[in-house]
């Protein structure tokens, strides 16, 4: 198995972070993973913030606890509360990918290439739809601009890195939803 392959059978979505910070330089390799990725006419619709401000990620959980515990559909918050009552898992890094409208293909792509990497790197990952909550809440306004949104470009995904607490095990893939049309 080549080392392309051998990487996407490893990946595993990271619930559990020590809180140590990756090197500065596999911070970077991630960042320029995410701006290597294909896009539709090469047009590019993101922006990346790199988040390593633990107290500010550390906020942005809070506030999103706060939004899914006064929800009236408590699933998700009793989702959360069973695997240790973090949105974010004590991660020490987000990154953030902003979208224009109408570009979510896009965003699909960049968060996956910078999963991979991170698996590739040694470090934990998890891609992570439900940071948009905070930014999308009554402190919206605020936590956008805390987190550097540029006007006209709205949450299109997250992705959580760092160390495991342990490592876990690959989902199992399942081979029944593959059909080959010849």
């Amino acid at each position: 198995m080549n080392e392309i392959l051998r990487t996407i059978s490893q990946r595993y979505s990271c619930r559990a972070y020590d809180g140590r910070l990756p090197e500065k330089e596999k911070l970077e390799a991630l960042a320029l993973s995410a701006v290597q990725s294909p896009s539709a006419m090469n047009r590019q619709p993101w922006q990346i913030i790199v988040i390593t401000n633990k107290s500010f990620i550390e906020e942005l959980d809070k506030e999103g606890m706060r939004i899914l515990a006064e929800a009236k559909d408590k699933t998700a918050y009793d989702r959360i509360m069973s695997r240790g009552g973090s949105l974010f898992y004590n991660a020490p890094c987000m990154y953030l990918i902003l979208k224009q409208p109408g570009t979510d293909i896009d965003t699909g792509i960049v968060s996956e290439n910078i999963a991979l990497a991170a698996t590739s790197l040694g470090l934990g990952n998890v891609i992570c739809g439900m940071a948009a909550i905070p930014f999308n809440g009554s402190k919206a306004e605020e936590l956008r601009k805390k987190a550097g949104f540029c006007d006209g470009w709205e949450f299109g995904m997250a992705v959580l890195v760092g160390y495991g607490e342990s490592e876990n095990e690959p989902h199992t893939p399942d081979t029944s939803k593959i059909r080959y049309v010849e």
